[in-house]
């Protein structure tokens, strides 16, 4: 059974119990479940007629850091906030 056939299915059950529910609201909710299913066998038969091929990538090669023998590696470097300008404090007895 492909999916659009198994929505298909779900699709009757559900009308079969909206025709059996004398609960108007119950009866509405089984008919909105029912057009999802419908909704989603549609679906499931356009998405059948794509072929979708995936292939995992293959792995990056890392390439390594160009330091020279023997040197320190680089220093990353840190980026100044901006600070508000303050008054610099004075010690007590200046």
């Amino acid at each position: 059974m492909t999916s659009a056939e198994r929505y298909r299915s779900l699709a009757a059950q559900c009308d079969a119990r909206a025709r059996e529910d004398a609960d108007p609201r119950l009866h509405a909710e089984w008919e909105h479940m029912a057009n999802a299913y419908r909704r989603l066998a549609e679906q499931a038969e356009r998405n059948a007629l794509t072929d979708v091929i995936y292939e995992t990538p293959p792995p990056r090669a890392v390439a390594p850091r160009a330091v020279a023998p023997g040197a320190a590696a680089p220093v990353q470097q840190q980026q100044q906030q901006p600070q508000a300008n303050r008054a610099p404090k004075h010690k007590a007895g200046n």
